[in-house]
């Protein structure tokens, strides 16, 4: 349906890119996700799901730092490696100096150190949203699904990671490509009731 030279911001980093769901992808726990990189290492690629909210409170399990999430302030299901392990992307103010509680994704969006407090942190902010788990790919298998088709790779936008209707993130990116690409955004969740 989708190949791999019709991915537009294919690069030899995914940090930063969105990796899109194709219809294609037959994993449940990635079925129309639509996930950001946020590490590239030389053992392999890690991202955050921005598209599985909860409605668990990110106050209630993380206390203070609760007041700092974005709408909606809830956990998200960032993916389904080490689901009790936390990660949170911050977006970092235009005028905030430098600080090691703030690992740079792109541009101003970063991941946050959530062993700091959140008075400390909180300054430097204009939004967070905490992810339960992570995506993992090991060396050479995220290129591989990518090549049979179950991932494209797109360029993010700022407000994907903090989209107020997160639900409809996977369908909104599908759209903005233009083209034949924007038409997957419609196809249906269960082809046979096509």
């Amino acid at each position: 349906m989708v190949s791999r030279e019709t991915s537009p911001a294919r690069t030899a980093s995914f940090v930063g890119s969105l990796l899109v769901a194709t219809p294609t992808l037959q994993d449940p726990n990635f079925d129309r996700t639509v996930v950001i990189g946020v590490g590239h290492e030389s053992d392999g690629v890690l991202g955050v799901v921005l598209n599985r909210a909860t409605e668990l409170p990110v106050a209630d399990v993380l206390g203070d730092w609760g007041g700092l999430a974005g709408d909606p302030a809830v956990l998200f299901e960032g993916g389904p490696v080490q689901p009790e392990a936390a990660i949170a992307l911050g977006w970092r103010k235009a005028d905030a100096p430098a600080s090691d509680a703030f690992r740079p994704v792109m541009g101003r969006l970063g991941t946050l150190d959530l062993s700091r407090d959140p008075g400390e942190v909180s300054p430097m902010l204009d939004g967070m949203r905490v992810f339960a788990g992570y995506a993992g790919w090991v060396p050479g298998q995220l290129e591989s699904e990518i090549d049979a088709g179950a991932w494209m790779v797109f360029d993010a936008l700022p407000t994907d990671p903090f989209s107020t209707n997160p639900e409809e993130l996977w369908a909104m990116v599908w759209k903005r490509q233009g083209g034949l690409l924007s038409a997957v955004a419609h196809f249906p969740a269960d082809p046979c009731l096509n």
